[in-house]
């Protein structure tokens, strides 16, 4: 944290109590028979794609780096975790550890590998070389089982051991929701912010761009990658069209929809998106299936007529994302304290 600033703590714990009345009330909905197992994975679903849309906000919400092949990092965790666990879990909680834990770093390793050299560049080369990226990786899930044959290539791979719950997920998202909220808060999330603004500008007031880049990148790469790993063990089917370039759109309109560099937005917008998709997919069936594409594009074209800047605008949610305030300074001769930014 900036000397001479922090965060209000009874903001945070107002927070953490508020998480834990909506799981609470979530359970006792569940109990209730209000919600039903299908309704519940639906649910875990949003909690999941919650955690790595909030990795796409922080590389394009508040970095501005345009980034087209996120689902590929998505599939990277999902495909390396369930690896670890098919093959030497088999259940084992401590593998199951290891294996969200190597998804989560082999994400960050491939974002690290693409991004050091190509964020170096301004514009919007990333988008570029991620639309790329994510063909590349779709084609090696289709043909992975040729290298190793229980990733199941275009058929899809099963029996991963299905160790994940609603409550773990509702844990690991308010958690990933306070890492996203701490980094934006930080020296390097201002920073993010202002080579958003004007990255040559941020240039000449000393901001080491690629630095600040790649860390923005490698970081929302490896929360996506930690939400595949979650996602692998908590359905019992993985297929290579799961992270397709339409998944990428999906976490790129839930950031655009949200408004960029919001938090809130990216959040009740992920939620709101997932349950969204699954009511028409129930309401049209195939016929949404067939359309999605062309579903996609009107609602994207509809909502930058309507709202260009995004539903939240880049405002937060006070609670969620305190302001920073200006700690007291020493005492000057008398008595007096003087504070950062007054006279």
């Amino acid at each position: 944290m900036n000397k001479g600033f922090h965060l209000k703590r009874n903001e945070t714990i107002t927070l953490i109590a508020l998480a834990l009345v909506v799981f609470l009330a979530i359970r006792a909905a569940v109990g209730a028979n209000m919600i039903n197992d299908y309704w519940q994975r639906v649910l875990d679903q949003a909690l999941i794609t919650t955690m790595g849309a909030l990795g796409l906000s922080l590389i394009y919400g508040f970095c501005g780096q345009f980034s087209l092949g996120h689902a590929a990092f998505y599939g990277i965790g999902a495909y390396t975790a369930a690896y670890i666990s098919k093959v030497y879990g088999q259940g084992s909680i401590p593998f199951f550890i290891i294996a969200v834990v190597a998804g989560t770093l082999m994400a960050a390793l491939m974002a690290y590998l693409i991004g050091r050299p190509i964020l170096r560049l301004r514009s919007d080369y990333l988008g570029i070389a991620t639309l790329g990226f994510g063909i590349i990786m779709r084609v090696g899930f289709e043909n992975s089982d040729k290298v190793l044959k229980p990733l199941g290539g275009a058929t899809g791979m099963t029996g991963v051991p299905q160790l994940m719950s609603f409550t773990w997920i509702f844990v690991f998202t308010v958690i990933t929701i306070f890492l996203v909220r701490n980094f934006v808060t930080s020296t390097f999330g201002r920073a993010c912010v202002a080579i958003r603004e004007d990255e040559i500008a941020a240039d000449a007031m000393g901001i080491n761009t690629t630095k600040v880049k790649t860390m923005a990148f490698v970081l929302g790469c490896a929360v996506v990658g930690f939400a595949g790993a979650l996602y692998a063990h908590r359905y019992p089917y993985l297929h290579p069209s799961n992270f397709d370039f339409l998944k990428s759109f999906d976490f790129l309109l839930i950031v655009v929809l949200g408004g960029l560099g919001s938090m809130t937005g990216t959040i009740i917008t992920a939620v709101s998106w997932v349950f969204l998709l699954e009511g028409l997919r129930v309401v049209l069936g195939q016929t949404f299936v067939d359309f999605r594409g062309v579903i996609y594009a009107l609602i994207l074209i509809i909502s930058i007529i309507l709202r260009p800047q995004g539903i939240f605008g880049g405002r937060e949610w006070k609670m969620l994302v305190p302001a920073v305030r200006p700690a007291r300074a020493p005492l000057k001769e008398g008595g007096t304290h003087v504070h950062a930014g007054g006279k």
